[in-house]
């Protein structure tokens, strides 16, 4: 597998999701995906499963050191006490010293960003954190991240989907040496279904999942988040990397997008979008 390189870090191209993933999933699939060969897993304070993934990393039998681990500070951890102490929550949980990454999880937030950006710093310079980035900001909001933060941040994870056009987000962070981290890849299962993904896949034995997973890590400094509870598709996302989509093929895929792509957007979390 390749890692995309950001601003210093090495991030697998292809990492493991556990958003809406309940201990008792995390516990039955994340270890038979370290076993398959993920090494970059994604988590978040709001996920409520940093404690079960921490736990399964831990008796993995992988070394600490090999495999990229990424956590969100919540939005409601206010006030500088608090967001550090959160943080330290988080690594006990994780049963780890640090974390690989750590990201704001949504814009809004009462604590303003200067302050937030300024905590993720102190974590960082204090070795409980290698990296630092967002999530779901626009780009105007990772201009500001940017200017805010002395350490450089590496990613900003959206929502990203052949149905959504993220070209300007992505273009903007390629000028600040970022990386996009995509989630949302299977479009809330559109993507299994769709006819132009299945005509493509058809042409590489791959299936629509592994098509649109494969567009995704064949764009540069892009990052494709991957997740699921089941232990055959576990594979089926893996095995992306034997095969190449032809340029026509790309921009067939990236013609999918429409004005009205967009699922993730909570009012009171979300920004005003690009």
């Amino acid at each position: 597998m390749h890692s995309v390189s950001a601003n210093g870090a090495n991030i697998p191209a292809l990492g493991f999701g556990t958003f809406r993933m309940p201990d008792e999933d995390v516990y039955r699939i994340l270890p038979e995906a370290l076993k398959l060969g993920f090494r970059h897993v994604d988590t978040a304070q709001v996920y409520k499963n940093e404690a079960s993934v921490g736990d399964v990393i831990h008796k993995s039998g992988v070394p600490r050191a090999d495999i990229f681990l990424t956590t969100k500070v919540w939005v409601d951890r206010v006030g500088h006490g608090a967001f550090i102490t959160s943080v330290d929550e988080s690594l006990t949980k994780l049963k780890t010293d640090y974390v690989d990454l750590l990201l704001l999880h949504w814009p809004q937030s009462e604590m303003p960003l200067a302050d937030r950006m300024g905590a993720l710093n102190e974590l960082r310079k204090a070795g409980k954190v290698k990296n630092i980035g967002v999530s779901n900001f626009s780009t105007a909001l990772m201009a500001e991240a940017v200017r805010l933060s002395d350490a450089p941040v590496v990613t900003n994870q959206i929502e990203y989907h052949p149905y959504l056009d993220q070209t300007k987000v992505i273009e903007e962070a390629r000028k600040t040496g970022m990386s996009i981290t995509a989630y949302y890849l299977m479009a809330d299962g559109k993507v299994p279904q769709d006819p132009v993904l299945k005509e493509i896949g058809a042409r590489h034995g791959k299936t629509a999942a592994q098509v649109v997973l494969r567009w995704a890590v064949q764009q540069k400094d892009v990052i494709a988040l991957s997740k699921t509870a089941t232990e055959s598709r576990l594979a089926e996302n893996y095995d992306i990397f034997d095969f190449a989509l032809g340029d026509d093929e790309m921009a067939q895929i990236h013609k999918l997008a429409r004005p009205d792509g967009r699922i993730v957007n909570p009012g009171h979390l979300a920004p005003e979008w690009d």
